[in-house]
C-alpha cells in the first residue's frame, strides 16, 4: 500500500532475496538482528524509522557492515537528524521524494551529498529533497499556475509519465489536483537556481497567524536541535484575535529536561518572533501511521 514498494521489484529483478522481520511493532534491536543475520545490503525507511536506529544506542552490538544504501522517504527529514543519521551510519543515504500519485521518484537527493563538509553551498543543500529524476518535470507555481522565480515559496507541481491518470470514481478530486496538465502535490517549496527541490510543508499545514504564513517545517527544524528535544509537531490552534496561533508538541529525550520557556527561547534565537510559539505542550508520544508519519489531525 506505499511506494516504498516500487523499489522492492529492482531488487527482484537482480535475484536479491527480501527480508521481513516478524514483529508488529518497528523494533530496533530486531531490525537490526535480521540485517546481520541475512547481510541486508538496502533498506527503505521513513525518517521517523531512521531517527528511532539512530537515538537506539544499540547499534554497536551488531555487524552492519553489509547494509550499503538506506533509502528514506514519505514524509519530512530534518537536517539535524539526518546528519546524525550519517554519523551514526556513515553515507549510505538516498532520499526520495514521491506521492502516491506520482510514485516512485520525483526528485531525489543521492549520498554524496549527504557529505556536506564546510560548504555552504552544499550544507544549504542537505534541506532539499535533490533535483527532478529522469523524465520527470518539477516546477513551482502561484496560485494562477505560473511559474516563481528561484528561492519564491509556491505550490509544487509535477510533470510526467509517472502521474496518475486519476482518482478512482472521484472526479471532482481528479480535477482539482489534474490541473493544465499537471499535478498539483499539495506541497509548498520552493526551488533553488541549481533546480534543487526544497520542500517547506504541506498546503494544508500552513499556519495564517495574524495576516502572516508560518510553515511548521520551519519551526520544526529549530526546535528537533535543541538537545532535549527528541520530537517535535507544530501545528495552528485557533485564536479569536489572531486567527491561528502557533503551538509545539514536544516529545524529550529520556532523562533529559526542558520547559515552555526553553523551547520558546530556543526559537527566538534563529526565528522572526511572529514564529516562535505561543505554547508548548510536553507529550509521551506523537500519534504516528503505519508508516511513521505524524498525525497532525490527531494533535
Amino acid at each position: 500500500t506505499h511506494g516504498s514498494g516500487v523499489s522492492i521489484f529492482h531488487h527482484i529483478a537482480r535475484g536479491a532475496a527480501s527480508a521481513l522481520p516478524a514483529t508488529r511493532s518497528f523494533d530496533p534491536p530486531k531490525i537490526f538482528e535480521a540485517i546481520q543475520r541475512y547481510r541486508v545490503t538496502t533498506m527503505f525507511l521513513a525518517p521517523t524509522m531512521v531517527h528511532v536506529l539512530t537515538t537506539s544506542g544499540v547499534h554497536r552490538d551488531y555487524d552492519l557492515s553489509s547494509l550499503h544504501t538506506i533509502f528514506y522517504g514519505g514524509g519530512p527529514m530534518y537536517v539535524e537528524q539526518q546528519q546524525a543519521a550519517v554519523r551514526t551510519f556513515g553515507p549510505i543515504f538516498c532520499q526520495l521524494f514521491g506521492q502516491g500519485e506520482a510514485p516512485m521518484l520525483i526528485a531525489t537527493l543521492g549520498k554524496e551529498e549527504h557529505l556536506a563538509g564546510d560548504d555552504p553551498v552544499k550544507q544549504r543543500r542537505l534541506a532539499s529533497t535533490g533535483r527532478e529524476t529522469t523524465g520527470v518535470r518539477v516546477r513551482v507555481v502561484d496560485d494562477e499556475d505560473r511559474d516563481v522565480p528561484p528561492g519564491t515559496q509556491g505550490e509544487i507541481v509535477v510533470g510526467g509519465a509517472i502521474v496518475m491518470k486519476g482518482y478512482w470514481g472521484r472526479s471532482e478530486a481528479t480535477a482539482e489536483t489534474l490541473r493544465n496538465g499537471w499535478l498539483h502535490t499539495g506541497d509548498v517549496g520552493h526551488l533553488d537556481e541549481d533546480g534543487y527541490l526544497y520542500i517547506t510543508d504541506r498546503k494544508k499545514d500552513m499556519i495564517i497567524s495574524g495576516g502572516a504564513n508560518i510553515y511548521p517545517r520551519e519551526l520544526e527544524e529549530v526546535i528537533c536541535t535543541h538537545p532535549a528535544v527528541h520530537e517535535v509537531a507544530v501545528i495552528g490552534v485557533p485564536d479569536e484575535k489572531w486567527g491561528e496561533m502557533v503551538k509545539a508538541m514536544v516529545v524529550l529525550r529520556p532523562g533529559l529536561r526542558a520547559d515552555e520557556a526553553d523551547i520558546i527561547e530556543h526559537c527566538r534565537r534563529s526565528l522572526a518572533s511572529y514564529k516562535k510559539p505561543a505554547s508548548v505542550e510536553f507529550i509521551a508520544e506523537l500519534p504516528k501511521t503505519a508508516y511513521g508519519k505524524i498525525l497532525k489531525r490527531e494533535l
